[in-house]
C-alpha cells in the first residue's frame, strides 16, 4: 500500500519537475528578450513550483521511511531493494526520468545564469558609457608623489 503511495508521489514529482523544466525554457526566451515583467511573473511561478516540490519531497521521504524502516533517511534506491515486480520497474523508470529531468533543469539554469550575467555586464557597460566616473578632484600632492615628513606641502613654511 505504501509503495503505491510512493509511486503516486513520484508521479507528482515528475509532473512538477517537467513543468519546472518548461519554465526554465521560457525563462531563457524571456531573458533573451529582456522582458522584466514577464521574468518577474515567471520567477513567482517557479517559486510556487519549488514550494510544491519541497512538500512532495517531504512526503516521498516519509513514504520511503515507511517502506524501509530499517534505514535512516531512505532513498528511492533503498526502496528499490525492497520492492518487487511491476512496482519496482515503475519506480526505477520514474527515478531515472526524474534524474534526467533534474539534470536538464540544472543545465538550463546554468545557461540562464550566464545570460543574466552577460545582460548585467552590458547594462553596467552602458551605464559607464553614459555617465563616466568623475576623476578625483581632491586637493593633495600630485599622483605618485608623497609628502616628506617635516616638509610643508605648501609654498610657505609655517615654522618660520
Amino acid at each position: 500500500m505504501d509503495s503505491l503511495k510512493l509511486l503516486a508521489a513520484m508521479g507528482k514529482l515528475l509532473k512538477l519537475h517537467r513543468s519546472l523544466r518548461e519554465l526554465a525554457d521560457k525563462k531563457t526566451d524571456i531573458v533573451k528578450k529582456g522582458d522584466m515583467d514577464a521574468l518577474t511573473q515567471l520567477l513567482k511561478e517557479e517559486q510556487a513550483h519549488i514550494t510544491a516540490i519541497s512538500k512532495l519531497e517531504s512526503e516521498r521521504q516519509n513514504l520511503a521511511a515507511a517502506i524501509v524502516p530499517a534505514v535512516d533517511k531512505p532513498s528511492v534506491s533503498d526502496c528499490l531493494t525492497v520492492l518487487h515486480g511491476e512496482e519496482k520497474i515503475m519506480l526505477e523508470q520514474m527515478r531515472s526520468e526524474l534524474v534526467e529531468i533534474v539534470f536538464q533543469i540544472q543545465q538550463k539554469n546554468e545557461l540562464n545564469q550566464q545570460l543574466i550575467y552577460q545582460s548585467l555586464q552590458f547594462v553596467n557597460l552602458s551605464l559607464d558609457l553614459i555617465a563616466p566616473q568623475p576623476e578625483e578632484f581632491n586637493y593633495g600632492p600630485p599622483a605618485g608623489r608623497v609628502n616628506e615628513p617635516g616638509r610643508s606641502p605648501g609654498m610657505f613654511n609655517s615654522k618660520a
